[in-house]
């Protein structure tokens, strides 16, 4: 496996992401393209490289823009700059660079399952199949008892800081010491504007089930066993779509880094199946 960490330009601004390719020999099946969700990174999908890799495919994944190691604008202005729309059409020029003329293979994770989405219903033939991993149906009710949309007043009133005490404060002595200090300088290298844009348009989004379904593309939903997002929710989620709905023993909201081998199983099988 070779692992390229760099940065790409779309128009607007320049996005920090990885290529991991395979090893000289493996039959190569395709691109991957893989997007984080709320305060991730690239660095969310790097544990998955060595078995996707090894699968035979081709696996890219980028930092959103304002998230950690990207460019974007900051402060209250700037806002409007981070919404599911605008993201998605991102998404779509990193194709354009990454993989002009090809189909991919497309997962978005939690956040980044609503970005994907949106990017899906904009052109769906841009895409083999797409896999929706710990993801809520909308963004509105994610069934955790967290109101989206009080987020921004929080951060403007403690920053960052305050994001990190409320969402790992109460965990932060489970993580060993380096996964701590990552995680914690990569809330605090994100911008504002991009938790508080995201936390925003999150609380505006729709379920939009049924749009996806009728786009016929082959579809999969896969969630860790103990996620924070009800199973019950993306399991109905699955049912509407008419699709498997795939849980990963042992993980909980990121299996992506808990059980990257038993996902990347499950996501080869699925794969491997597309036309």
């Amino acid at each position: 496996m070779t692992v390229n960490l760099s940065r790409i330009t779309i128009s607007r601004g320049q996005l920090s992401y990885f290529e991991a390719t395979p090893e000289v020999g493996v039959e190569a099946k395709g691109t991957v393209v893989m997007v984080p969700g709320f305060t991730g990174s690239r660095e969310d999908f790097l544990p998955m490289a060595p078995f996707v890799t090894a699968a035979g495919y081709r696996l890219i994944s980028y930092s959103q823009l304002g998230q950690y190691d990207s460019d974007g604008p900051d402060g209250r202005d700037a806002v409007g700059e981070y919404t599911i729309a605008k993201f998605a059409l991102d998404l779509a020029e990193v194709l354009d660079q990454v993989a002009p003329g090809e189909k991919v293979h497309l997962l978005g994770h939690s956040f980044g399952g609503l970005v994907t989405r949106a990017a899906v219903l904009n052109d769906p033939k841009r895409f083999l199949d797409y896999v929706i991993l710990d993801s809520p149906p909308n963004g509105r009710d994610i069934g955790t008892g967290v109101d989206m949309a009080q987020i921004p007043e929080l951060l403007w009133a403690g920053g960052n800081e305050a994001l990190w005490k409320a969402m790992f404060g109460a965990f932060e002595e489970i993580f060993p010491a380096p996964v701590k200090e990552f995680l914690y300088n990569r809330i605090m290298a994100t911008r504002t504007a991009n938790i508080a844009g995201i936390a925003l348009t999150m609380s505006a989004e729709p379920d939009r089930v049924e749009e996806l379904a009728a786009t016929g593309l082959p579809i999969l939903v896969v969630a860790g066993e103990n996620d924070i997002i009800p199973l019950d929710m993306q399991a109905d989620a699955a049912s509407r779509l008419g699709v498997r709905f795939e849980v990963i023993a042992g993980a909980a909201h990121t299996p992506n880094e808990e059980k990257p081998e038993e996902l990347t199983q499950v996501l080869a099988d699925f794969w491997g199946g597309a036309v």
